[in-house]
């Protein structure tokens, strides 16, 4: 078999990069082209993204990768969710895109509660009150300026609108579409309750594609290099999240779950088909899509964001740490004195975050932690313990009894909280590959384009390129932790409602 060639523009909120991938005799490497921080700006005081800078910053890269003189078959943009592009009807931005950080998402779920019940909403989506949506941010944006929705053609999520910029075809691939809160996950098709709640035409929603569609050549600004010349666009998984799951090196006859774990924890189990119970509901469980049309049931938390956040406060006093030196100093440490719930909302939001963790200890009658190496044991210990709540009541709901915990992601190489997770859950943990967004990603993009022959085909791939870790359930958690960790969580639940 020839080798063929894939670049993967994989965008994260701080920075992305452009990756090309090698696939040769069933084995796939990895070649970072080009990497870039990704840009925000003030626009009339809402923080918003950057798009002349990305869009130059992915050109660049595709350029570099050009410059290679290889034939690459293939090219996707896989991103976060929740951000959209509003765009005319030649695919143009009609404005800067807003940052679903500016925070207006809670005012606006306030008010559409008032339209529709979360049961209604949830029944339609399958997705809890989650503000950082692109549900609310429309509702939000759309009673700022009703004149500029009027102009608008329709509404894409970043990697959409990128691969629609690539490739000249504009499209919602299902994957992203899902994590709008405004796509039915049991029609495979936008909802037209949500779109009369939010009161607008449905003329804005864009056409939807299945995860793996192949769109057309690139456009002729960039087929001017002949290694491009044959490159087609394709909608991947255009989720990076979904990405990662595609590409998690699971076994089919094991019962797994999977963690995706980076500055948020998102853990869950693929399914055939969603659910929608109330106790799903109220347990904060959502339904994406992924790819094949299969069901990504998560529960979405706060992860290693918190710690991300302490590195930053310890670095503005002039304490530089990386997150290897603290992890050694937590393992030092030993068990933590405390804990705090990731859950609760002010752990959510950026700064201050040893002060924030200090504060809550305090008020829950704990001992705050002093040092930095204290501090993250407080939060990985915290982290885990979360993850084995989350894992009893996906267990309940889906009335599946786990056996092996994939975990993927950044946090894969978090070898201290990927053991304290084996820990609490009593699972053996695979933690790897890293870059499985990206792995995904061009590994769908071989599916679509033929050179592949199933999504079991693709795992297997990863299984065999990529070493993985293998954790084993050590130190027992005792009961009287768990128990006060499940006391922390009940008392910020109820004390936020809107918190899912």
């Amino acid at each position: 078999m020839n080798t063929t060639y894939y670049l993967a523009c994989d965008l994260g909120i701080e920075s992305g990069r452009i990756i090309l991938g090698s696939l040769s005799k069933g084995q796939l490497t990895l070649r970072e082209i080009h990497s870039f921080s990704i840009q925000t700006q003030n626009v009339k005081g809402l923080l918003c993204w950057d798009l002349v800078s990305l869009e130059k910053e992915i050109f660049a890269g595709i350029e570099k990768a050009a410059l290679l003189d290889l034939p690459i078959s293939g090219l996707s943009t896989n991103s976060w969710a929740g951000d959209y592009v509003l765009v005319d009807a030649k695919d143009k931005p009609l404005q800067s895109p807003t940052c679903r950080g500016n925070g207006h998402g809670e005012d606006s779920a306030a008010r559409l509660l008032k339209k529709l019940p979360l049961a209604t909403i949830y029944a339609e989506t399958g997705i809890p009150l989650m503000p950082l949506h692109t549900l609310f941010q429309i509702e939000a944006e759309h009673l700022a300026d009703p004149a500029l929705f009027q102009r608008a053609e329709c509404f894409l999520p970043i990697a959409d609108y990128l691969n629609t910029r690539l490739s000249g075809v504009a499209a919602c691939e299902e994957s992203l579409a899902s994590t709008t809160q405004l796509y039915n996950p049991q029609t495979h098709a936008w909802s037209p309750k949500l779109l009369a709640a939010l009161d607008l035409p449905g003329s804005i929603l864009p056409r939807l594609v299945p995860s793996g569609t192949a769109f057309g050549p690139l456009v002729d600004e960039l087929r001017r290099h002949p290694s491009l010349l044959n490159t087609r666009v394709v909608a991947t998984c255009s989720h990076d999240k979904a990405a990662a799951i595609a590409a998690i090196p699971a076994r089919s006859e094991q019962q797994w779950a999977y963690l995706y774990s980076d500055a948020r924890s998102q853990f869950g189990v693929e399914l055939t088909s969603p659910i929608l119970s109330s106790q799903a509901c109220e347990d904060g469980f959502t339904n994406e899509v992924g790819l094949g049309g299969s069901i990504h049931f998560l529960k979405n938390s706060m992860g290693l964001g918190i710690v991300h956040e302490c590195i930053r406060a310890w670095a503005a006093d002039g304490q530089n740490f990386s997150e290897e030196q603290l992890n050694r100093m937590a393992a030092e440490n030993g068990p933590a004195k405390a804990h705090i719930s990731p859950g609760d909302p002010r752990f959510r939001e950026p700064g201050h975050m040893p002060e924030k963790i200090a504060a809550y200890c305090r008020e829950t009658g704990q001992p705050a932690p002093g040092k930095p190496g204290e501090f993250v044991r407080v939060i990985l210990e915290s982290l885990a313990l979360a993850h084995a709540e989350t894992l009893r009541q996906l267990e309940a709901l889906t009335g599946q009894e786990i056996e092996v915990l994939h975990i993927v992601g950044r946090g894969a190489k978090n070898e201290l909280l990927n053991q304290l997770t084996a820990d609490t859950t009593g699972l053996p943990v695979i933690a790897g590959p890293p870059d499985a967004a990206a792995i995904g990603n061009i590994l769908i993009q071989a599916l679509a384009l033929w050179h592949l022959k199933s999504p079991d085909h693709l795992r297997s791939i990863v299984s065999t390129s990529f070493p993985t870790q293998i954790l084993k359930p050590g130190h027992n958690f005792e009961n009287k932790i768990r128990e006060k960790f499940h006391a922390l969580c009940d008392r910020h639940e109820q004390a936020q409602p809107l918190a899912a």
